[in-house]
């Protein structure tokens, strides 16, 4: 725009008008300017504002125009967010200067000022003579602007001869922003006096003041503090500025009040140190100049912050006290003036004057030039002291402090559930040792098993593991606690496994389960598995189903080992980063998901949150409120704006409430259990030890007592089982059951066991014993191979280990052998020599143990603790050696949290009760949604960047350190475990499934799946249509049919079909008026429903000579009016009688029923009519508001011949309100002609509901459309999932698209809604405000119309959808497909029947559209043919217009449509049927029913037969129950022979 001007500059008053509208258009988007833009535009003001000072105009009009379209802009460049540079500053003043120029160029002395609003600027000028200027103030009238009351000026000062120019601006916005000093916070505004040639006057060093009242800008608050003399005296004041005026306004209860008052900086005043002191009551005309102190900056020493104001009254002697109150109310403002010397902002010459309140600031200044005023408002303080004050209010104002007490009463309520919590979360903190344990193995294995959190992650199933090592691989062991549940959904799982030795470094892991119980799928994260000798750990990141119906449908998986790369990967370091911040990291989250084995309890937690949100809520109530700076600069990120003020208090706040709340949190983290210390145990520990050796003897005595030959028989066999197993070749016996003769045997098997224990351990290199004695399993899969070329040290201590356990094995051998006997054989030589073979291979043991190591083997380790106690011992060790806090320091920490809670609670109910109600409801709604915001967006945003950083810049792995465990599991006697041993090994369970019975499951566990997704498909889209019919007879009134019968019978009773133009006039002046206007006033017809505004008349008429007369008769017909179009609608401003106006086509201001008006002018919209669409303007008039002004309008309108032969339609337009049924009817009536002279009337009658019903219905109704949503929601999610898997695929089915159709049209309806909401809304605003008017509610009714068609065509297509649930049905099934085969011949025949409809329509069109009313169009004619094929048709009326040519033409019609296209379509659905019966295929979803039959039956204990005669639930339950009981008895005898 600026490159146009350039090139052809304004030469004329229209191109300055023109071109300050169009910059006035293009800075309406203040915040889209640019500074650049903002530059220019500047300029380009100044320069049309310098065009317009030198236009020559006729008259102020034509000037006024353009000099608002550029103050409009102005107004809008100075509306910008950022600040106004120098440069636009300088622009923008000189262009407002041009204006006021221009505008007083055509002023007289003494009259009314020229005025112009803009939003953020106002203007005025004016031109009186000199002895006028101070008789009354300058102000802008009805304006928040400033007022300049201006004394008697010096004579020599102004021109003795001529009038004197007033130029006055008042600014929103600081023109001078780009100056930040100042702090500048209200309105600015400037006053100038000039000479009638422009120069200025100069207006300074006054003898008298000007008074210049500044108004304070809106939403500062001034605080006000009530004191009671005979109580206390004191209140705090803030001053934030040095450089601020300070004025204490008091109101006494009792006048005169004599008091004194004193001032202290940072601490209470006394007589001797204060900052300054007054006596009360000053000199003065009015109270509120005798108890009104005003301080300046002088006065005030500059100092700033917290004042301390103490009020003493001054009482006789002898009285102690005095029963009086004072309220004060601190007001801090400074009067400033803009130096244009030094172009800065000064406050010389100006002073606050004692009328400063807290509506305006009173500045008193010598001098004239720009103001301003500064307010600073008192932060929000609270005086402890007048606690009993302020809880005398509770009862008018209870929010903040209910709200209060209702957080300490959930806190106790939620306390009590965390304590419960802990308690449960303390029985999941222990490490289960396994029952399946071999009692005599040593080797001990820590398993630490993470279930998923997806869901349905956890298991009922029987999960067993086997370790595999580079050595050998552990026997399998089921995982499993008789305490407590495992496998949870997010749960860690502990257990003790133990091993006769080491199995080596671990290669991978084997886990399998049964799917046995009701939820048997199970998905697991991660393994993590520590040899808690060496604390050597392996990671196993499973993350996978072990499922029949998930993932890759395996129930039997084998894991490698993670290794440092895969534990480093993105993918894990960020979700186990995630998950455990979450759990145990965010505050609030935490409270529900914390892990059970963390030292900070969830009491602890939903404390430390309860002092956390009061801290919170203190922090945000105490700066609540505060006024923001308008001059401050405000930085613009985007969307996103903050200024220094706002950025300092979220400091200030984070300084107090954060460091608390977190000294407490890591106080109740880092502090240790209470126990003793580690010397302590070191002291104890070998008592203990000794202790529990002694207690272990007592048991072995016991069943040394019992040792028979079978008994070391077992043990013997169980030594050879473990030799075995890690061996390439078994030993010569596998039974362990001897028969006679066993005395051989045993001496047999001890020569074996000797053979392998020196086969095994010959001098040879370590790596081929390591080879020979424990090979690798090759169990792994593809890519785990073995890693077993371990270093010479592992070897040699592998050796060791297994010596070791050797040793011991045989050192209970020989002492179960020397408890027997020789007695206890048939042969002493036998016992010789078993006794002789036990020591030969004791002492070979010996020699490799002491040269591997030096452990003293004198004697035998008889008396060991068992595995769970020396695990306990070696986890305790760890654990007291572990850092942290005293025990001690727990006491501290909830010390603090009490205090918190307390303290912040307390202020902030004081901080409620000082606000008042309506302000504590206000913060309390912004603090609520704020925490929410902060709780729900913000933190778990902080979370998940945090996982982020971590997983790609840190990378590093964190471990769990498990502390806090406690071992539980069954401690029985050896004894007891060798009867169960062989008998728990060969249990099903320690056997993987095999594929037969994983794929029956699999199949059994889908067919469940898609069993009970049918069933929730077809409950879901019962409740689905449930809502949606709730919903659509929710939308409408039965009562809304009945009313609108009642409004068109009363207009339109004895109405002829076709009226004349006298005849319309008649019917308006009887009908229309009588019962528009009825008995009782505001009140149609019979006084029911009440008239919403005024009614309207409004027409359409067509322009004079709009057609073209056929050449013979133009002589006898001079004139031509056309029928009705857009294109030769009239659209002029005619006088009265349509007679040319001198003002034509130029719009006045007031509506005139001679003029055009548009459309927007008239709230109306386009209609459709029976002979033609209308536009939605035309020439209107109001009738109303009572019947005696309607009569007169319709008089004036029929005297000047309003309707005459070129109108070619009449609305009549009003609305009511039937409050009986709570219904409001838009009606209009159409009276409208084709150019033949007749008028046809027509109604149009929309019934809607804006108000919902006073009844509780309307709650039922919202419920259900809520739930609605929720179902569209729910189906959008499932159809992106289906749209996703399918892809273009998805729009092949007939049913997909149907579902969409149905999510397209809800979300329609929605919007909808809403509008019709909105608008109706609108609409009732605009009646309220302008109630003598027309109020239209086209529009709504509109809306209303359309949803109800989106409603209607929702229900038809969700219940043509019920077909598709009914596909299971075997009959809806046989129909789908029949009409799937035949439909290519359905749609040819069906293109032949639109064929012969349309021609039989056109023909019917053209022989009796002329004179039956039935086919006057093409549209009337195809209804009408199609009626005939159903039956409805009127022959009479076709007979007697033309009998052969009607007879022979619908004669026709009915045979060849109704009998033989019609009964050919028949035929050939027949035909698809019948093959289709002959070639059905059976639905695959059959077996599907015949599941979900099953199910439905046993939910009621009733049995179920298929088609097939298949068992149903019922048998195949007693069926699984005997083979049960049948693998039960089985055990049982097998374990009453062994």
């Amino acid at each position: 725009m600026v490159a146009t001007v350039q090139e052809a500059p304004a030469g004329t008053l229209d191109d300055v008008h023109v071109m300050a509208k169009t910059l006035s258009a293009l800075t309406q988007r203040s915040s889209e300017l640019n500074t650049v833009a903002k530059d220019e535009a500047s300029f380009l003001s100044e320069n049309l504002s310098l065009s317009l000072l030198h236009m020559e105009a006729n008259n102020i009009a034509e000037i006024y125009t353009a000099a608002s379209n550029i103050v409009e802009a102005i107004s809008s460049i100075l509306d910008t967010p950022s600040n106004v540079s120098k440069n636009n500053s300088d622009a923008l003043l000189a262009s407002l200067n041009n204006v006021q120029s221009a505008l007083l160029a055509f002023k007289t002395a003494n009259e009314e000022p020229t005025i112009i609003r803009e939003a953020h600027v106002k203007l005025m000028v004016n031109r009186l003579t000199p002895d006028r200027l101070h008789t009354k103030s300058v102000h802008i009238a009805n304006c928040s602007c400033p007022s300049f009351s201006l004394p008697k000026l010096p004579p020599d000062s102004l021109p003795s001869a001529e009038p004197v120019d007033i130029r006055m601006l008042s600014l929103d916005k600081n023109p001078f922003s780009w100056n930040e000093r100042g702090n500048i916070s209200g309105v600015i505004g400037a006053l100038s006096l000039s000479k009638t040639d422009g120069s200025n006057i100069v207006v300074e060093n006054l003898n008298e003041d000007i008074e210049i009242l500044l108004p304070r800008p809106v939403g500062e608050e001034v605080k006000t503090s009530l004191l009671d003399l005979g109580n206390y005296s004191t209140t705090i004041i803030d001053l934030s500025s040095a450089n601020t005026t300070l004025i204490l306004k008091m109101v006494p209860s009792i006048d005169p009040l004599p008091f004194k008052l004193f001032l202290g900086y940072m601490d209470y005043p006394t007589d001797s140190n204060h900052v300054a002191m007054t006596e009360m009551p000053h000199q003065g005309t009015t109270q509120e100049e005798r108890y009104t102190w005003i301080l300046g900056p002088e006065d005030l020493k500059g100092n700033s912050g917290v004042h301390y104001l103490v009020v003493r009254p001054i009482v006789g002697p002898g009285i102690k006290s005095i029963n009086a109150s004072l309220s004060i109310t601190p007001i801090m403002a400074a009067c400033q003036f803009w130096d244009e010397s030094v172009l800065d902002w000064n406050s010389y010459g100006c002073r606050v004057g004692i009328k400063t309140s807290s509506l305006a600031t009173q500045c008193l200044c010598k001098h004239l030039t720009f103001f301003g005023s500064s307010f600073f408002v008192t932060p929000n303080l609270v005086d402890p002291s007048r606690s009993a004050e302020l809880f005398a209010t509770f009862a008018d104002n209870p929010v903040v402090v209910c709200f209060v007490g209702a957080l300490f009463g959930a806190y106790l309520l939620v306390l009590i559930w965390a304590r419960r919590k802990d308690v449960q979360d303390a029985t999941k903190v222990k490490v289960t040792v396994l029952e399946d344990n071999d009692p005599t193995d040593e080797y001990r294995y820590l398993l630490c098993v993470s279930t998923g959190r997806r869901r349905g992650a956890s298991t009922s199933s029987q999960v067993i593991i086997t370790l595999l090592g580079a050595d050998r691989k552990s026997e399998p062991h089921y995982l499993t606690d008789s305490k407590k549940r495992v496998f949870e959904k997010g749960a860690v799982d502990l257990f003790l496994l133990t091993a006769p030795y080491s199995l080596g470094d671990l290669h991978g892991i084997r886990l399998w389960h049964n799917n046995s119980g009701s939820h048997p799928t199970w998905y697991v994260g991660n393994v993590m598995v520590e040899d808690l000798q060496t604390q050597q750990k392996w990671h196993f990141l499973c993350n996978s189903w072990l499922a029949v119906n998930m993932g890759d449908c395996s129930l039997d998986k084998l894991f490698p080992v993670s290794t440092e790369t895969d534990l480093k990967r993105f993918r894990n370091l960020f979700f186990t980063r995630t998950c455990k911040d979450f759990s145990d990291g965010h505050l609030w989250f935490s409270v529900i998901s914390r892990p059970p084995s963390s030292p900070f309890t969830c009491v602890q937690r939903v404390s430390c949150c309860f002092s956390l949100l009061l801290c919170t809520m203190l922090t945000s109530i105490m700066f609540y409120g505060i006024p923001t700076d308008p001059s401050e600069q405000t930085l613009d990120l985007g969307h996103f704006e903050f200024t220094l003020q706002q950025f300092m208090i979220g400091i200030q706040s984070s300084l107090i409430m954060f460091p608390i709340n977190i000294l407490i949190v890591s106080i109740f983290r880092n502090t240790r259990r209470r126990e003793t210390s580690c010397c302590k145990n070191r002291v104890k520990a070998k008592p203990e030890a000794l202790d529990q050796s002694s207690s272990s003897e007592t048991p072995a005595k016991n069943m040394d007592v019992n040792v028979t030959l079978e008994t070391v028989i077992m043990d013997i066999a169980r030594i050879a089982h473990s030799l075995s197993s890690s061996a390439k070749s078994n030993l010569p016996f596998t039974e362990p059951w001897f028969g006679p003769g066993q005395e051989d045997d045993i001496n047999a098997a001890l020569s074996a066991v000797d053979d392998f224990i020196k086969q095994n351990n010959k001098p040879s290199d370590t790596s081929q014993f390591k080879s020979q004695s424990f090979p690798v399993q090759p169990q792994l899969t593809e890519g785990s191979e073995s890693l077993a070329s371990g270093s010479t040290d592992e070897s040699i201590q592998m050796k060791s280990n297994k010596a070791q356990y050797l040793y011991r094995q045989l050192c209970q051998i020989d002492k179960e052998l020397c408890l027997l006997g020789p007695s206890g054989f048939h042969n002493p030589h036998s016992y010789s020599q078993a006794v002789q073979q036990v020591q030969d291979m004791k002492g070979f043991l010996e020699e490799q143990i002491i040269k591997s190591s030096s452990e003293n083997l004198d004697e035998c380790p008889t008396t060991k603790l068992n595995t769970t106690e020396r695990t306990k011992s070696s986890l305790k060790k760890r654990l007291c050696c572990h850092g942290g806090l005293p025990w001690w320091f727990i006491f501290i920490g909830w010390l603090l949290v009490i205090a918190t809670s307390v303290v912040a609670g307390y202020f902030t109910m004081l901080y409620g009760l000082k606000f008042g109600k309506k302000r504590s409801i206000s913060w309390l709604i912004s603090m609520i949604v704020s925490f929410f915001q902060s709780l729900l967006i913000i933190q778990p945003l902080k979370v998940v960047c945090l996982a982020l950083f971590f997983a790609l810049v840190i990378k590093k792995v964190e471990e769990d350190d498990y502390q806090n465990v406690e071992f539980v599991g069954n401690t029985r006697n050896t004894g007891d475990f060798r009867d169960q041993q062989t008998v728990r090994r060969d249990s099903s369970i320690y056997k993987p499934p095999p594929p037969a019975d994983i794929e029956r499951m699999r199949r059994k566990r889908i067919l469940e799946q898609k069993a009970f997704s049918l069933l929730m498909e077809i409950l879901t889209y019962m409740g689905f249509m449930w809502m949606l019919l709730l919903v659509a007879y929710g939308q409408r009134d039965p009562n809304a049919f009945y009313l609108n019968e009642h409004i068109r019978n009363s207009f339109t009773e004895n109405i002829p079909d076709s009226m004349g133009l006298g005849d319309v006039f008649i019917w308006a002046e009887t009908s229309l008026l009588s019962n528009l206007f009825g008995d009782y006033p505001g009140f149609i017809t019979d006084g029911n429903s009440k008239l919403v505004g005024n009614a309207r008349l409004r027409q359409l008429r067509v322009k004079k000579k709009s057609c073209a007369i056929a050449g013979p008769m133009f002589q006898f017909v001079p004139d031509c009016r056309a029928p009705y179009s857009w294109e030769v609608e009239d659209m002029g401003s005619y006088d009265p009688g349509w007679n040319y106006s001198v003002r034509s086509n130029i719009s006045g201001g007031v509506s005139s029923p001679w003029s055009y008006q548009s459309q927007a002018q008239l709230r109306a919209y386009p209609v459709w009519g029976k002979a033609a669409l209308y536009r939605g303007g035309g020439f209107a008039t109001e009738l109303g508001p009572d019947l005696q002004n309607a009569s007169s309008t319709l008089e004036y309108l029929l005297r000047n011949k309003w309707m005459d032969v070129y109108t070619r339609v009449i609305f009549v337009e009003f609305t009511v309100y039937n409050a009986n049924v709570n219904l409001f009817c838009i009606v209009t009536f159409i009276l409208e002609t084709a150019a033949t002279g007749a008028f046809q009337l027509s109604s149009q009658l929309h019934s809607i509901r804006l108000y919902h019903s006073p009844g509780g219905l309307h709650i039922f109704v919202w419920a259900a459309e809520l739930i609605y949503l929720l179902f569209i929601l729910y189906y959008m999610f499932l159809q992106g999932k289906l749209m996703r898997r399918l892809q273009w695929a998805y729009f092949s089915s007939v049913w997909n698209l149907f579902e969409l159709s149905i999510i397209l049209l809800s979300w329609s309806a929605v919007a909808l809604f809403t509008k019709r909401t909105l608008l109706g809304d609108r609409d009732m605003d605009y009646y309220l405000n302008h109630k003598d008017q027309f109020a239209s509610f086209f529009e709504t009714a509109t809306a209303d119309s359309q949803l109800r068609y989106l409603i209607a065509f929702l229900v038809l297509l969700s219940s043509v959808k019920l077909w598709h649930l009914l596909r299971l049905n075997p009959k809806m099934n046989m129909i789908s497909a029949t009409l799937r085969r035949a439909w290519s011949d359905i749609s040819g025949f069906l293109l032949i029947i639109v064929i012969m409809l349309v021609a039989y329509s056109i023909v019917s069109n053209v022989i009796y559209g002329w004179k039956i009313s039935s086919y006057k169009t093409l549209a009337d004619a195809l209804v009408t043919v199609i009626s005939l094929q159903i039956g409805i048709f009127d022959y009479d009326e076709v007979l007697n217009c033309s009998p052969i040519l009607g007879g022979l033409l619908f004669g026709s019609c009915i045979v060849f449509m109704t009998f033989v296209v019609l009964n050919l379509l028949v035929s050939v659905i027949l035909v698809a049927f019948n093959q289709e019966q002959m070639h059905h295929k059976p639905s695959d979803e059959e077996e599907i029913v015949d599941v979900m039959l099953e199910k439905i039956c046993s939910l009621f204990g009733m049995g179920y037969k298929n088609a097939k005669g298949s068992v149903g639930p019922k048998e195949s339950r007693t069926s699984d129950l005997n083979s049960k009981n049948m693998l039960k008895n089985d055990l049982q005898t097998r374990d009453n022979k062994l």
